[in-house]
């Protein structure tokens, strides 16, 4: 993976002292927070209902064990025993205390960690495919791309300030793992028929208020002119993204009105006058300087194996076992690049006993070291808040299931119904509705039996505290989002919506439920696909086979919502 430079290295340290600087002068009151604000953005840190707190970048999804002891020891030391995995890659400490952000920021520094740009009206972290490097179906390791814009985007003095935030994702697979069109920019890496690395560029995506798929606004773009294709689409989006309405300000909502043609062309057209100025002749990447990152993401030292099969990796197993064993293969365990190796899914979605991507301090550490053990040392976070290790020897996978088992990571679940992807909601989020985690808790309570959640095979749920869309609901094949109605948290249900290759955005299918008719409804729901699905057909074919109409009657079928509201009005007349 990436190591620091004397260049990274210096500009982490710098940033440490400065920001500490600026928290004493918060705490001493000569800085006023309207004027702290700002500055602590720009490191991650946040304001929520209870305490700060503090995003940590974890660029395109990449750690190594080292790394993960220290977030494990800031957990420990700094917070209440454990972080929360996102969706963004990033890992969040939801109980920091102010005067220490700048020790923690320090520890971060030592591992080659910092939370620039978690935050704030500029370029986030970059993710990418959790799989990067060792995906079976992979065209291109997009790796030493996103290190190349990590480092272009960092602390870019002419995008600090865009109208809004903004998000990448970048691709090399045949299937889509990062969420692509649901970005400000996708980027998908190819060989074309020359065997050249080429981009295919969408821009305009994304959740939230306005959920809408991005666009192709450039097909065959070279790879290595990528950072003044970017200043040009930037510049754009700088000059007439919308500062005057905060809704209206992502990029998102200038293609939707200037429309996809119209906005490529302007792009265009700022991307010739950067051609013709000799002052941005070197912003385009190198041969040398791709080769100088791709050096650290080189093939680690893998053995000579054969590839073995499921069917004798079990043998291996006591025959007690063989049955949850082969259960994990199944849902855990991916296909891997090279003979003789796997790469292998820990699951952060236990049934209802913590919030989905929470770890503790103890797994962590753990972790870390079956990583260092099984992985080569190096991890990977996942769009869906779970961990993986990437380079698994399959004749060890036995010994890491019963390793994982003893650390509560090792349900096999993933691609299931309890594999919910939450953000941390109203419990946190000064800027949540509603409480998203009792939700994820009370449905994965509700199906807590894995022979079901295997015979309903993939479904996606996904959870949100707000409008925000943090949780990603609107591409779950079953989104809830938290809403507010007169001081009362209510909950509205999102059907069909789907990420990857086919990815779609979900139909919201009525009026919004209480908090505590939601596990009835999202039975009600299952059970409609159980009843009308064809052989082999996942939720969400037999939802677009049927359209939303016999979901819609049976999530209303035993809603109290109606007779709820009837009992209001009653008691306003009569109180009046």
């Amino acid at each position: 993976m990436y190591k620091y430079d004397a260049i990274d290295q210096t500009l982490v340290d710098q940033r440490v002292a400065q920001f500490r600087d600026q928290v004493a002068r918060r705490l001493n009151g000569t800085l006023a927070e309207e004027e702290f604000r700002p500055l602590r953005l720009q490191n991650g840190l946040y304001h929520q209902r209870h305490a700060y707190m503090l995003r940590v970048a974890i660029p395109y999804g990449l750690l190594s064990a080292k790394q993960l002891r220290t977030l494990a020891l800031i957990a420990d030391k700094y917070d209440r025993g454990y972080g929360h995995f996102t969706t963004r890659q990033n890992i969040q400490y939801n109980w920091v205390e102010l005067d220490h952000t700048p020790d923690i920021l320090a520890e971060l520094a030592k591992v080659e960690m910092h939370a620039i740009q978690t935050s704030g009206n500029c370029i986030r972290n970059i993710t990418s495919d959790a799989f990067a490097g060792v995906a079976a179906d992979e065209y291109i390791d997009t790796r030493p791309v996103c290190e190349l814009l990590r480092q272009w985007s960092t602390l870019h003095p002419e995008f600090a300030h865009l109208p809004r935030k903004f998000k990448f994702a970048i691709n090399g697979s045949k299937e889509d793992r990062t969420v692509l069109l649901c970005h400000d920019v996708g980027i998908e890496l190819k060989k074309n028929a020359q065997g050249e690395l080429v981009v295919d560029l969408y821009a305009g995506g994304g959740m939230g208020r306005t959920p809408i798929l991005g666009s192709l606004i450039k097909q065959g773009l070279p790879w290595q002119v990528l950072p003044s294709y970017l200043t040009a689409l930037l510049r754009v989006y700088n000059r007439f993204g919308r500062r005057d309405n905060l809704y209206k300000a992502r990029i998102k909502i200038l293609v939707k009105a200037l429309g996809p043609e119209e906005f490529a062309r302007q792009v265009e057209g700022e991307w010739s006058q950067i051609h013709n100025e000799s002052i941005h002749n070197d912003d385009n990447f190198t041969q040398a300087e791709w080769d100088r990152v791709a050096q650290h993401f080189t093939k680690p030292d893998y053995k000579k194996l054969s590839a073995l099969s499921n069917e004798s990796v079990i043998e291996g197993a006591p025959e007690s076992e063989r049955s949850a064993f082969a259960r994990w293969l199944e849902r855990n365990v991916k296909p891997h690049q090279i003979a003789g190796y796997a790469s292998v899914i820990l699951s952060l979605k236990p049934h209802g006993t913590v919030a989905p991507g929470d770890a503790t301090t103890a797994q962590m550490k753990a972790i870390a070291d079956l990583s260092d053990q099984y992985s080569f040392g190096e991890l990977r976070v996942t769009h869906e808040q779970n961990l993986v290790l990437a380079d698994v020897e399959q004749s060890k996978l036995l010994e890491l299931w019963q390793a994982a088992k003893q650390q509560h990571v090792a349900l096999p679940n993933i691609g299931l119904l309890t594999d919910i992807i939450a953000c941390p909601g109203g419990d946190f989020c000064s800027l949540a509705n509603a409480k998203s985690l009792p939700i994820a808790k009370a449905i994965q309570e509700r199906f807590d039996n894995l022979d079901y959640l295997f015979d309903l095979g993939d479904i996606s749920l996904n959870i949100s505290g707000c409008i925000n869309s943090c949780g990603h609901h609107h591409v779950g094949n079953i989104g809830v989002l938290g809403v507010d109605k007169d001081g009362e948290e209510w909950y509205q249900i999102t059907l069909g919506g789907e990420q990857g290759n086919n990815a779609a955005i979900g139909k919201v299918i009525g009026p919004s439920f209480y908090a505590d008719e939601i596990p009835d409804v999202i039975t009600n729901v299952i059970n409609t696909y159980v009843e009308h699905r064809a052989d082999d057909e996942s939720f969400v074919e037999t939802y677009r086979r049927l359209g939303v109409t016999p979901f819609k009657e049976a999530a209303y079928k035993n809603a109290k919502k109606k007779e709820r509201a009837e009992d209001k009005k009653e008691s306003a007349a009569s109180q009046s």
